[in-house]
Protein backbone atom coordinates (compact mmCIF):
# COMPACT_ATOMS: atom_id res chain seq x y z
CA UNK A 1 0.00 0.00 0.00
CA UNK A 2 1.07 3.13 -1.03
CA UNK A 3 2.54 5.44 2.11
CA UNK A 4 -0.02 9.05 2.48
CA UNK A 5 1.33 11.99 4.29
CA UNK A 6 -1.75 13.69 6.33
CA UNK A 7 -0.98 17.34 7.06
CA UNK A 8 -0.17 18.06 11.03
CA UNK A 9 -2.38 21.22 10.10
CA UNK A 10 -5.20 19.01 8.77
CA UNK A 11 -5.58 17.08 12.48
CA UNK A 12 -5.39 20.25 14.50
CA UNK A 13 -7.94 21.76 12.25
CA UNK A 14 -10.15 18.94 11.91
CA UNK A 15 -10.52 17.74 15.86
CA UNK A 16 -10.50 21.98 16.83
CA UNK A 17 -13.69 22.12 14.28
CA UNK A 18 -15.32 18.73 15.41
CA UNK A 19 -15.12 20.20 19.04
CA UNK A 20 -17.10 23.37 18.34
CA UNK A 21 -19.30 21.07 16.06
CA UNK A 22 -20.57 18.62 18.77
CA UNK A 23 -20.80 21.72 21.49
CA UNK A 24 -24.07 22.77 19.22
CA UNK A 25 -25.19 19.67 17.58
CA UNK A 26 -26.44 16.52 18.75
CA UNK A 27 -26.22 13.54 17.17
CA UNK A 28 -29.10 13.24 14.61
CA UNK A 29 -30.06 9.51 15.58
CA UNK A 30 -30.09 10.76 19.38
CA UNK A 31 -32.45 13.57 18.82
CA UNK A 32 -34.84 11.35 16.90
CA UNK A 33 -34.74 9.15 20.17
CA UNK A 34 -35.23 11.24 22.46
CA UNK A 35 -38.69 12.59 19.84
CA UNK A 36 -39.85 9.03 20.34
CA UNK A 37 -39.33 9.04 24.01
CA UNK A 38 -41.11 12.57 24.75
CA UNK A 39 -43.87 10.85 22.04
CA UNK A 40 -44.08 7.99 24.55
CA UNK A 41 -44.13 9.76 27.93
CA UNK A 42 -46.99 9.43 29.58
CA UNK A 43 -45.78 10.69 32.99
CA UNK A 44 -45.98 14.71 33.13
CA UNK A 45 -42.95 15.77 34.98
CA UNK A 46 -40.99 13.01 32.87
CA UNK A 47 -42.42 14.85 29.76
CA UNK A 48 -42.05 18.06 30.36
CA UNK A 49 -38.33 17.25 31.30
CA UNK A 50 -37.96 16.04 27.85
CA UNK A 51 -39.28 18.85 26.18
CA UNK A 52 -36.72 21.17 27.68
CA UNK A 53 -33.92 18.74 26.54
CA UNK A 54 -35.61 19.32 22.85
CA UNK A 55 -36.15 22.64 23.34
CA UNK A 56 -32.63 22.87 24.12
CA UNK A 57 -31.40 21.24 21.76
CA UNK A 58 -32.85 22.89 18.57
CA UNK A 59 -32.00 26.24 20.35
CA UNK A 60 -28.09 25.45 20.92
CA UNK A 61 -28.36 24.37 16.96
CA UNK A 62 -29.61 27.03 15.51
CA UNK A 63 -27.62 29.56 17.85
CA UNK A 64 -24.56 27.41 17.67
CA UNK A 65 -24.38 27.87 21.53
CA UNK A 66 -23.26 24.85 23.86
CA UNK A 67 -25.83 21.95 24.51
CA UNK A 68 -24.47 21.71 28.46
CA UNK A 69 -22.57 24.31 30.49
CA UNK A 70 -20.25 21.47 30.96
CA UNK A 71 -18.95 21.21 27.66
CA UNK A 72 -16.65 17.68 28.32
CA UNK A 73 -13.29 16.42 28.95
CA UNK A 74 -12.20 16.17 25.40
CA UNK A 75 -11.37 12.47 24.02
CA UNK A 76 -9.76 11.80 20.72
CA UNK A 77 -9.61 8.15 19.45
CA UNK A 78 -7.34 8.00 16.81
CA UNK A 79 -7.16 5.00 13.87
CA UNK A 80 -3.89 5.31 13.06
CA UNK A 81 -2.91 3.75 9.54
CA UNK A 82 -0.09 1.90 9.34
CA UNK A 83 1.12 3.74 5.92
CA UNK A 84 -0.26 7.10 7.03
CA UNK A 85 2.53 9.91 8.08
CA UNK A 86 1.49 12.48 9.98
CA UNK A 87 3.89 15.88 8.81
CA UNK A 88 4.31 19.36 10.59
CA UNK A 89 5.10 20.85 6.96
CA UNK A 90 6.78 23.71 8.67
CA UNK A 91 9.46 22.15 10.99
CA UNK A 92 9.51 18.44 8.59
CA UNK A 93 8.38 16.58 11.32
CA UNK A 94 6.09 14.36 12.88
CA UNK A 95 4.33 15.70 15.98
CA UNK A 96 2.45 14.13 18.69
CA UNK A 97 -0.86 13.07 18.40
CA UNK A 98 -1.31 14.04 22.51
CA UNK A 99 0.72 17.83 21.06
CA UNK A 100 -1.83 18.20 18.31
CA UNK A 101 -5.02 17.10 20.31
CA UNK A 102 -3.81 19.71 22.94
CA UNK A 103 -3.41 22.15 20.28
CA UNK A 104 -7.17 21.59 18.45
CA UNK A 105 -8.52 21.53 22.07
CA UNK A 106 -7.15 24.75 23.20
CA UNK A 107 -8.33 26.41 20.00
CA UNK A 108 -11.67 25.79 20.18
CA UNK A 109 -12.36 25.83 23.72
CA UNK A 110 -10.86 29.48 23.32
CA UNK A 111 -12.99 30.32 20.39
CA UNK A 112 -14.79 33.86 21.18
CA UNK A 113 -17.67 33.38 19.07
CA UNK A 114 -18.45 30.24 20.88
CA UNK A 115 -16.11 30.26 23.93
CA UNK A 116 -16.91 26.45 25.75
CA UNK A 117 -16.19 25.67 29.67
CA UNK A 118 -12.03 25.23 30.87
CA UNK A 119 -13.06 21.74 33.00
CA UNK A 120 -9.52 20.39 33.30
CA UNK A 121 -7.94 20.61 36.57
CA UNK A 122 -4.04 19.79 36.95
CA UNK A 123 -2.69 18.59 40.40
CA UNK A 124 -5.85 16.45 41.16
CA UNK A 125 -4.20 15.83 44.60
CA UNK A 126 -2.45 19.33 44.96
CA UNK A 127 -4.36 22.59 44.60
CA UNK A 128 -6.59 21.69 41.33
CA UNK A 129 -5.65 24.67 39.63
CA UNK A 130 -7.80 24.95 36.77
CA UNK A 131 -5.30 25.13 33.25
CA UNK A 132 -7.87 27.62 31.89
CA UNK A 133 -7.83 25.78 28.44
CA UNK A 134 -9.14 22.46 29.00
CA UNK A 135 -5.82 20.94 27.75
CA UNK A 136 -5.02 18.06 27.75
CA UNK A 137 -6.81 15.94 26.01
CA UNK A 138 -7.33 12.45 26.74
CA UNK A 139 -6.11 10.58 23.68
CA UNK A 140 -6.02 7.03 22.50
CA UNK A 141 -4.11 5.28 19.84
CA UNK A 142 -5.50 1.99 18.04
CA UNK A 143 -2.74 1.23 15.32
CA UNK A 144 -4.29 -0.51 12.48
CA UNK A 145 -3.48 -1.72 8.43
CA UNK A 146 -4.28 1.24 5.73
CA UNK A 147 -2.93 4.58 5.05
CA UNK A 148 -5.67 7.44 6.18
CA UNK A 149 -5.95 8.34 9.77
CA UNK A 150 -9.78 8.36 11.75
CA UNK A 151 -10.88 9.84 14.56
CA UNK A 152 -13.73 9.99 17.03
CA UNK A 153 -13.71 12.76 18.82
CA UNK A 154 -15.92 13.16 22.07
CA UNK A 155 -16.86 15.38 24.97
CA UNK A 156 -17.21 13.50 27.76
CA UNK A 157 -19.28 15.38 30.80
CA UNK A 158 -18.38 14.69 33.97
CA UNK A 159 -22.18 13.81 35.19
CA UNK A 160 -21.44 10.86 32.67
CA UNK A 161 -18.47 9.73 33.99
CA UNK A 162 -19.11 10.37 37.52
CA UNK A 163 -21.57 7.61 37.21
CA UNK A 164 -19.11 4.94 35.95
CA UNK A 165 -18.79 1.33 37.60
CA UNK A 166 -16.80 -1.65 37.25
CA UNK A 167 -16.58 -4.91 38.89
CA UNK A 168 -15.09 -8.47 38.46
CA UNK A 169 -17.43 -10.92 38.55
CA UNK A 170 -16.99 -14.45 38.60
CA UNK A 171 -17.73 -15.90 35.32
CA UNK A 172 -20.51 -18.32 36.19
CA UNK A 173 -22.27 -14.60 37.38
CA UNK A 174 -25.03 -12.92 35.34
CA UNK A 175 -23.87 -9.33 34.01
CA UNK A 176 -27.39 -8.84 33.52
CA UNK A 177 -28.32 -9.07 37.44
CA UNK A 178 -25.49 -6.94 38.49
CA UNK A 179 -25.72 -4.44 35.63
CA UNK A 180 -29.35 -3.35 36.71
CA UNK A 181 -28.19 -4.21 40.26
CA UNK A 182 -26.28 -0.55 40.22
CA UNK A 183 -28.91 1.53 37.92
CA UNK A 184 -30.81 2.92 40.85
CA UNK A 185 -27.69 3.59 43.11
CA UNK A 186 -26.59 5.69 40.35
CA UNK A 187 -29.14 8.13 40.65
CA UNK A 188 -30.05 10.50 37.63
CA UNK A 189 -26.84 12.82 37.93
CA UNK A 190 -26.15 11.65 34.71
CA UNK A 191 -29.12 13.20 33.33
CA UNK A 192 -31.36 10.06 31.53
CA UNK A 193 -32.38 8.87 29.14
CA UNK A 194 -29.17 8.54 28.07
CA UNK A 195 -27.28 5.69 26.09
CA UNK A 196 -25.37 2.87 28.48
CA UNK A 197 -22.40 1.86 27.23
CA UNK A 198 -20.87 -1.82 28.80
CA UNK A 199 -17.73 -3.36 28.62
CA UNK A 200 -17.22 -6.80 28.86
CA UNK A 201 -14.14 -9.06 29.24
CA UNK A 202 -10.37 -8.43 28.38
CA UNK A 203 -8.73 -6.50 31.29
CA UNK A 204 -9.86 -4.03 33.65
CA UNK A 205 -8.60 -1.54 32.18
CA UNK A 206 -9.58 -2.69 28.81
CA UNK A 207 -12.95 -3.22 29.71
CA UNK A 208 -13.19 0.74 30.80
CA UNK A 209 -12.36 1.98 27.77
CA UNK A 210 -14.88 -0.58 25.89
CA UNK A 211 -17.63 0.68 28.04
CA UNK A 212 -16.92 4.20 26.82
CA UNK A 213 -15.86 3.35 23.20
CA UNK A 214 -19.37 1.60 22.67
CA UNK A 215 -21.23 4.69 23.30
CA UNK A 216 -19.88 6.01 19.94
CA UNK A 217 -22.03 3.62 17.85
CA UNK A 218 -25.33 4.33 16.42
CA UNK A 219 -28.38 4.15 18.32
CA UNK A 220 -30.86 1.16 17.06
CA UNK A 221 -32.48 -0.69 19.62
CA UNK A 222 -35.90 0.05 17.82
CA UNK A 223 -34.21 -1.97 14.50
CA UNK A 224 -33.08 -4.48 17.00
CA UNK A 225 -35.86 -4.76 18.99
CA UNK A 226 -37.70 -5.28 15.56
CA UNK A 227 -35.31 -7.80 13.91
CA UNK A 228 -34.91 -10.18 17.46
CA UNK A 229 -31.52 -11.24 18.41
CA UNK A 230 -28.67 -12.50 16.63
CA UNK A 231 -26.18 -12.93 19.29
CA UNK A 232 -25.88 -13.38 22.84
CA UNK A 233 -24.97 -9.66 22.91
CA UNK A 234 -28.30 -9.00 21.48
CA UNK A 235 -29.90 -10.86 23.92
CA UNK A 236 -28.79 -9.03 26.97
CA UNK A 237 -28.96 -5.58 25.59
CA UNK A 238 -33.02 -6.46 25.07
CA UNK A 239 -32.66 -7.90 28.45
CA UNK A 240 -31.13 -4.71 30.10
CA UNK A 241 -33.02 -2.78 28.03
CA UNK A 242 -36.36 -3.99 29.12
CA UNK A 243 -34.95 -4.28 32.69
CA UNK A 244 -33.68 -0.70 33.24
CA UNK A 245 -36.72 1.14 31.83
CA UNK A 246 -38.91 -1.23 33.80
CA UNK A 247 -37.38 0.43 37.17
CA UNK A 248 -39.24 3.76 36.37
CA UNK A 249 -36.32 5.91 36.97
CA UNK A 250 -37.42 8.27 33.98
CA UNK A 251 -36.35 11.31 32.51
CA UNK A 252 -34.26 13.04 35.26
CA UNK A 253 -35.07 10.40 37.85
CA UNK A 254 -38.83 12.18 37.96
CA UNK A 255 -40.32 8.49 37.02
CA UNK A 256 -41.94 7.87 33.73
CA UNK A 257 -41.52 5.14 30.54
CA UNK A 258 -37.69 5.76 29.43
CA UNK A 259 -34.39 5.82 31.84
CA UNK A 260 -32.17 4.19 28.53
CA UNK A 261 -32.68 4.78 25.07
CA UNK A 262 -30.22 2.41 23.79
CA UNK A 263 -27.69 -0.56 25.72
CA UNK A 264 -24.65 -0.29 23.79
CA UNK A 265 -22.10 -3.36 24.33
CA UNK A 266 -18.61 -4.03 23.24
CA UNK A 267 -16.57 -7.79 24.60
CA UNK A 268 -12.96 -8.82 24.38
CA UNK A 269 -11.89 -12.40 25.47
CA UNK A 270 -10.69 -12.38 28.32
CA UNK A 271 -8.66 -14.78 30.98
CA UNK A 272 -11.00 -18.15 31.64
CA UNK A 273 -10.81 -16.85 35.55
CA UNK A 274 -11.83 -13.57 35.36
CA UNK A 275 -15.15 -11.59 33.97
CA UNK A 276 -14.70 -8.05 33.86
CA UNK A 277 -17.59 -5.83 33.22
CA UNK A 278 -17.60 -2.39 33.33
CA UNK A 279 -20.40 1.02 32.77
CA UNK A 280 -20.50 4.82 31.30
CA UNK A 281 -23.23 6.08 30.32
CA UNK A 282 -23.82 9.40 28.29
CA UNK A 283 -25.93 11.79 29.41
CA UNK A 284 -28.27 14.47 27.66
CA UNK A 285 -25.16 16.21 26.22
CA UNK A 286 -24.29 13.32 24.10
CA UNK A 287 -21.17 14.79 21.95
CA UNK A 288 -18.98 12.44 19.48
CA UNK A 289 -18.28 12.94 15.59
CA UNK A 290 -16.34 10.16 13.69
CA UNK A 291 -14.71 10.74 10.40
CA UNK A 292 -11.46 9.94 8.17
CA UNK A 293 -8.51 12.02 7.00
CA UNK A 294 -7.27 10.59 3.77
CA UNK A 295 -4.84 13.44 2.95
CA UNK A 296 -7.01 15.75 1.04
CA UNK A 297 -7.65 18.07 3.79
CA UNK A 298 -9.32 18.62 6.80
CA UNK A 299 -12.50 16.77 7.79
CA UNK A 300 -15.65 18.37 5.98
CA UNK A 301 -18.64 18.34 8.78
CA UNK A 302 -22.21 18.27 7.61
CA UNK A 303 -24.46 19.86 9.80
CA UNK A 304 -27.71 18.13 10.42
CA UNK A 305 -30.84 19.22 8.66
CA UNK A 306 -33.12 21.53 10.34
CA UNK A 307 -36.34 19.40 10.06
CA UNK A 308 -34.44 17.08 12.71
CA UNK A 309 -36.29 19.44 15.33
CA UNK A 310 -39.43 19.67 13.25
CA UNK A 311 -42.47 19.92 15.38
CA UNK A 312 -40.12 21.14 18.55
CA UNK A 313 -41.29 24.23 19.66
CA UNK A 314 -38.67 27.55 19.88
CA UNK A 315 -39.37 28.45 24.05
CA UNK A 316 -40.75 26.08 26.66
CA UNK A 317 -44.74 26.80 26.99
CA UNK A 318 -46.42 28.90 29.69
CA UNK A 319 -45.43 26.87 32.65
CA UNK A 320 -48.45 26.91 35.81
CA UNK A 321 -46.51 27.75 38.58
CA UNK A 322 -46.00 29.55 41.75
CA UNK A 323 -44.25 32.75 40.94
CA UNK A 324 -41.41 33.29 43.58
CA UNK A 325 -39.47 36.28 44.73
CA UNK A 326 -35.60 34.70 45.88
CA UNK A 327 -35.25 38.65 47.81
CA UNK A 328 -38.74 38.54 50.15
CA UNK A 329 -38.27 34.69 50.34
CA UNK A 330 -39.16 33.43 54.16
CA UNK A 331 -38.99 30.03 55.68
CA UNK A 332 -42.85 30.57 56.46
CA UNK A 333 -43.16 30.63 52.73
CA UNK A 334 -40.74 27.82 51.43
CA UNK A 335 -43.06 25.28 54.11
CA UNK A 336 -45.77 25.99 51.95
CA UNK A 337 -44.48 24.25 49.02
CA UNK A 338 -44.81 20.67 48.37
CA UNK A 339 -42.33 17.79 46.41
CA UNK A 340 -43.48 18.05 42.85
CA UNK A 341 -44.57 21.29 42.95
CA UNK A 342 -43.39 23.70 39.73
CA UNK A 343 -41.84 27.10 41.00
CA UNK A 344 -41.06 30.08 38.68
CA UNK A 345 -38.50 31.83 40.25
CA UNK A 346 -37.20 35.70 39.72
CA UNK A 347 -34.75 37.81 41.99
CA UNK A 348 -30.93 36.97 42.56
CA UNK A 349 -29.80 33.91 43.44
CA UNK A 350 -25.94 32.58 44.11
CA UNK A 351 -23.81 30.05 42.30
CA UNK A 352 -21.34 27.80 43.76
CA UNK A 353 -20.03 24.52 43.12
CA UNK A 354 -17.63 21.68 44.86
CA UNK A 355 -14.41 24.28 44.77
CA UNK A 356 -16.77 27.05 46.12
CA UNK A 357 -18.63 24.63 48.71
CA UNK A 358 -15.45 23.34 50.30
CA UNK A 359 -13.53 27.26 50.79
CA UNK A 360 -17.14 28.75 52.18
CA UNK A 361 -17.23 25.12 55.01
CA UNK A 362 -13.03 26.13 55.94
CA UNK A 363 -13.87 29.54 56.25
CA UNK A 364 -17.06 28.45 58.58
CA UNK A 365 -14.94 25.40 60.05
CA UNK A 366 -12.35 28.42 61.22
CA UNK A 367 -15.09 30.64 62.48
CA UNK A 368 -14.21 33.59 59.43
CA UNK A 369 -16.35 35.84 57.79
CA UNK A 370 -17.95 34.51 54.39
CA UNK A 371 -17.40 36.49 51.59
CA UNK A 372 -21.51 36.05 50.57
CA UNK A 373 -24.23 36.18 52.75
CA UNK A 374 -26.30 32.81 52.35
CA UNK A 375 -29.47 33.61 55.49
CA UNK A 376 -32.78 33.32 53.62
CA UNK A 377 -31.09 33.14 50.23
CA UNK A 378 -31.01 30.39 47.16
CA UNK A 379 -27.66 28.51 46.25
CA UNK A 380 -27.57 26.96 42.31
CA UNK A 381 -24.94 24.57 41.85
CA UNK A 382 -23.69 25.68 37.98
CA UNK A 383 -20.60 26.64 36.70
CA UNK A 384 -21.43 28.89 33.65
CA UNK A 385 -20.40 28.96 30.25
CA UNK A 386 -18.90 32.36 29.59
CA UNK A 387 -20.96 34.78 27.70
CA UNK A 388 -20.77 36.19 24.12
CA UNK A 389 -22.13 39.44 23.27
CA UNK A 390 -25.63 39.84 23.90
CA UNK A 391 -25.74 37.05 26.51
CA UNK A 392 -25.86 37.76 30.34
CA UNK A 393 -24.45 34.38 30.67
CA UNK A 394 -23.87 30.96 28.75
CA UNK A 395 -25.56 28.16 29.05
CA UNK A 396 -25.78 27.37 32.77
CA UNK A 397 -27.66 24.46 33.73
CA UNK A 398 -27.24 22.86 37.08
CA UNK A 399 -24.53 20.17 38.17
CA UNK A 400 -25.20 16.87 39.77
CA UNK A 401 -26.53 18.02 43.66
CA UNK A 402 -24.85 15.20 45.51
CA UNK A 403 -21.67 16.47 45.15
CA UNK A 404 -22.62 19.05 47.71
CA UNK A 405 -24.27 16.68 50.40
CA UNK A 406 -21.82 16.63 52.46
CA UNK A 407 -21.72 20.65 52.91
CA UNK A 408 -25.46 20.82 53.45
CA UNK A 409 -25.48 20.04 57.19
CA UNK A 410 -23.39 23.20 58.29
CA UNK A 411 -24.60 25.39 55.43
CA UNK A 412 -27.50 25.39 56.62
CA UNK A 413 -27.42 25.43 60.61
CA UNK A 414 -25.12 28.07 60.34
CA UNK A 415 -25.75 30.51 57.58
CA UNK A 416 -29.35 30.59 57.29
CA UNK A 417 -29.11 29.40 53.72
CA UNK A 418 -32.45 28.52 52.40
CA UNK A 419 -33.06 27.20 48.83
CA UNK A 420 -30.29 24.74 47.22
CA UNK A 421 -30.44 24.16 43.16
CA UNK A 422 -29.36 21.36 41.21
CA UNK A 423 -30.08 18.69 39.70
CA UNK A 424 -31.22 15.02 40.21
CA UNK A 425 -31.44 13.22 43.88
CA UNK A 426 -30.03 14.50 46.98
CA UNK A 427 -28.87 11.72 49.69
CA UNK A 428 -29.89 10.94 52.83
CA UNK A 429 -27.27 13.28 54.79
CA UNK A 430 -28.68 16.40 52.47
CA UNK A 431 -32.13 15.43 52.54
CA UNK A 432 -32.43 15.26 56.24
CA UNK A 433 -30.50 18.38 57.01
CA UNK A 434 -33.11 20.21 54.77
CA UNK A 435 -35.66 18.45 56.88
CA UNK A 436 -34.06 19.96 60.03
CA UNK A 437 -33.82 23.12 59.01
CA UNK A 438 -37.31 23.76 56.65
CA UNK A 439 -35.31 24.41 53.88
CA UNK A 440 -36.20 22.86 50.23
CA UNK A 441 -34.32 21.62 47.15
CA UNK A 442 -35.12 22.87 43.62
CA UNK A 443 -34.27 20.93 40.45
CA UNK A 444 -33.25 22.28 36.85
CA UNK A 445 -33.10 19.98 34.31
CA UNK A 446 -29.90 18.93 33.65
CA UNK A 447 -29.09 18.90 29.60
CA UNK A 448 -31.67 22.31 29.42
CA UNK A 449 -28.37 24.74 29.94
CA UNK A 450 -28.96 27.17 27.34
CA UNK A 451 -32.77 27.29 27.67
CA UNK A 452 -32.06 27.95 31.50
CA UNK A 453 -29.64 30.51 30.51
CA UNK A 454 -32.44 32.54 28.91
CA UNK A 455 -34.52 33.23 32.13
CA UNK A 456 -30.82 34.80 33.48
CA UNK A 457 -31.10 38.91 33.02
CA UNK A 458 -27.44 39.73 34.45
CA UNK A 459 -24.32 38.13 36.35
CA UNK A 460 -21.36 39.20 38.70
CA UNK A 461 -18.73 37.07 40.08
CA UNK A 462 -18.81 38.42 43.72
CA UNK A 463 -16.31 35.59 45.39
CA UNK A 464 -13.37 33.38 44.91
CA UNK A 465 -12.59 34.69 40.94
CA UNK A 466 -9.49 32.41 41.06
CA UNK A 467 -11.91 29.53 40.64
CA UNK A 468 -12.95 30.17 37.39
CA UNK A 469 -16.16 28.45 36.11
CA UNK A 470 -16.44 27.58 40.28
CA UNK A 471 -16.08 30.74 41.28
CA UNK A 472 -19.36 32.31 43.02
CA UNK A 473 -21.81 34.27 40.65
CA UNK A 474 -24.85 36.34 41.32
CA UNK A 475 -27.45 35.87 39.21
CA UNK A 476 -30.32 37.98 38.27
CA UNK A 477 -33.24 35.32 37.39
CA UNK A 478 -36.76 36.07 35.77
CA UNK A 479 -39.33 33.11 35.78
CA UNK A 480 -36.58 30.25 35.78
CA UNK A 481 -38.38 27.04 35.83
CA UNK A 482 -37.76 24.41 38.66
CA UNK A 483 -39.68 21.27 40.51
CA UNK A 484 -39.43 21.13 44.36
CA UNK A 485 -37.34 17.95 44.27
CA UNK A 486 -36.87 18.06 48.05
CA UNK A 487 -39.81 19.72 50.21
CA UNK A 488 -39.32 21.04 53.80
CA UNK A 489 -40.76 17.82 55.45
CA UNK A 490 -38.32 16.26 53.53
CA UNK A 491 -40.16 14.30 51.01
CA UNK A 492 -38.41 13.51 47.75
CA UNK A 493 -40.18 13.26 44.22
CA UNK A 494 -36.93 10.65 42.91
CA UNK A 495 -37.79 7.16 42.72
CA UNK A 496 -33.67 6.59 43.63
CA UNK A 497 -31.64 4.54 45.90
CA UNK A 498 -31.16 7.11 48.03
CA UNK A 499 -35.14 7.98 48.28
CA UNK A 500 -35.79 4.26 48.89
CA UNK A 501 -32.94 4.64 51.62
CA UNK A 502 -34.32 7.85 53.40
CA UNK A 503 -38.32 6.40 53.16
CA UNK A 504 -39.10 9.60 51.33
Amino acid sequence: MTTRTIRANDVVDSIADALQFISYYHPADFVQSLKQAYEAETHGPARNALLQILINSKLCATARRPVCQDTGIVHVFFRLGMDARIRDEQSDITPSLQKLANQAVARAYGSTSNPLRASMIQDPLGCRTNTRDNTPAIVHIEMVEGNTVGMTVAAKGGGGDVKARYTMLNPSDSVADWVVGQIPAMGAGWCPPGVLGIGVGGSPEQAMIMAKHALFSPIDMHVLQKQGPQSPVDELRLELFERINSLGIGAQGLGGNTTVLDIKIEQAASHAALLPVAIIPNCAATRFITFELDGSGPAKLEPPSPSLWSGIPDSLPALEGKAVNLDTLTPAEVATWKAGDTILLSGTLLTARDAAHKRLADLLERQQPLPVKLCGRAIYYVGPVDPIEGEAVGPAGPTTSTRMDKFMPALLEKTGLLVTIGKAERGPIAISAIKQAGAAYLMAVGGAAYLISKAVQSARIVAFEDLGMEAIYEFTVHNMPVVVAVDANGRSVHKTFFAEVDGT
